[in-house]
């Protein structure tokens, strides 16, 4: 980030809402095949919530746009059957991924028929699985990755996967987890995406309040069924080439068909451009767990922590755990702005010191800026102030302090992010 993008956010303590009313008339999105600098994709696609393409030159000095390195053995990969619908989703299985080639081998040499359905291997954490690969480089655009920095962290999961489809294997409508960002390189083959812009869904809701499972049914149509599916837009329909990169914002509702047999990676990101959206959602997710076992909320020991565990098991995270959150994602900006300043090295780990290093102090000053306010919108949140202080890692009103401080006693000292 840039002297000028980092004054620009200086104001925007709050993101403010974004206008989405171009997507609504425009079938387009911006197609990006020359160079471009991180700040003005931080500030025309990020802060604006907007999808973009990048063009082919951006991956094709990764190895796996050449060759394909990882062996046929008995990896156990999650495979969706698309041809099934469970819980408005594709049922998934574990098999060996030696087992899925083959099966795919099979597929395409019977005209892209089998008697066991379309199966798609999808969301397969193979960075994690094969660290040492290093099949492709994260491009810089989508660098600022505070899920991935989270989860490396603690060395249990990330959000970086491999998809490999047939034919006619596809995806349902959704939006990503936590209303993340995500980027998707196609390897080989070709996608076709449906998105809808942030509020479109609401739309096409049910008259139970529930998102269909295909955007593309009939039964959408029906007007007791979906009454105001009329009032939405079209769908941005977007082919994306072999070596394309696709960045879907947060927030956007999409569904995607694999056209040709297909490899993609896919990641999904969060960071200081998105975090009040994930915010948002969190509390979204609480009050509909609140709503759902309202009824027992005066006669239930611990009624609060109840809906938190549920919240949990539903969504994958509690306020608790995005305290923790935060309060690593500060810590290691702090300990690069402090190393900045002293001349000393950091104790982080090389690849995340290569990309603080990349994106700049301006980066992880607006990083803690909105780190600091994220915590104070914690403050002010009934159901936070509910927890067990006690028992967070995070103590906010101290965070926010150190941060200030440190934002205070490191500017202009060897740096040059001063507003």
């Amino acid at each position: 980030m840039d002297r000028e993008a980092y004054r620009n956010c200086c104001s925007l303590v709050k993101i403010p809402s974004q206008s989405y009313e171009l997507f609504c008339s425009s079938h387009f999105v911006d197609y990006i095949d020359k160079d471009l600098s991180y700040s003005k994709f931080f500030k025309k696609y990020l802060l604006a919530n907007h999808p973009c393409m990048f063009s082919r030159k951006f991956t094709e000095g990764w190895k796996c746009r050449k060759q394909w390195v990882t062996e046929e053995d008995e990896t156990p990969v999650p495979v969706a059957n698309c041809n099934a619908k469970e819980y408005n989703a594709n049922p998934k299985q574990v098999m060996p991924f030696k087992e899925f080639i083959h099966y795919w081998k099979e597929y395409i040499q019977n005209g892209h028929s089998s008697p066991k359905g379309c199966l798609y291997l999808k969301d397969w954490h193979m960075s994690r699985d094969f660290p040492e690969h290093n099949v492709y480089t994260t491009p810089v655009f989508f660098s600022s990755d505070w899920l991935n920095e989270y989860w490396d962290t603690l060395e249990v999961d990330d959000y970086r996967f491999v998809y490999m489809g047939p034919k006619g294997s596809w995806t349902p409508f959704h939006a990503d987890v936590f209303r993340s960002y995500s980027w998707s390189a196609n390897i080989c083959g070709r996608k076709k995406w449906l998105l809808y812009p942030p509020g479109q869904e609401d739309f096409l809701r049910d008259t139970h309040g529930n998102l269909p499972y295909d955007v593309t049914s009939a039964e959408l149509q029906d007007g007791n069924l979906f009454p105001q599916f009329e009032e939405a837009c079209q769908p941005l329909e977007i082919i994306q080439e072999a070596g394309e990169i696709i960045f879907v914002p947060s927030g956007w509702h999409h569904q995607v068909y694999n056209l040709e047999d297909t490899i993609s990676i896919n990641h999904n990101w969060l960071n200081g451009c998105n975090i009040d959206i994930m915010w948002q959602f969190l509390q979204n997710e609480l009050s509909s767990v609140q709503k759902e076992i309202d009824e027992w909320k005066n006669t239930m020991d611990s009624w609060h922590q109840h809906c938190q565990v549920i919240m949990k098991a539903c969504s994958g995270i509690d306020y608790g755990e995005f305290a923790s959150f935060l309060k690593i994602i500060a810590e290691n900006r702090m300990a690069f702005l402090n190393a900045c300043s002293s001349g000393e090295s950091s104790d982080y780990s090389r690849h995340l010191s290569e990309t603080f290093t990349t994106l700049g102090p301006y980066h992880a000053a607006f990083d803690l800026q909105r780190v600091a306010y994220i915590i104070e919108c914690l403050l002010c949140n009934e159901d936070f102030k509910r927890l067990d202080h006690s028992t967070l890692t995070l103590q906010p009103e101290a965070m926010v302090q150190q941060i200030r401080d440190t934002i205070q006693s490191t500017r202009g000292r060897h740096l040059l992010y001063q507003e």
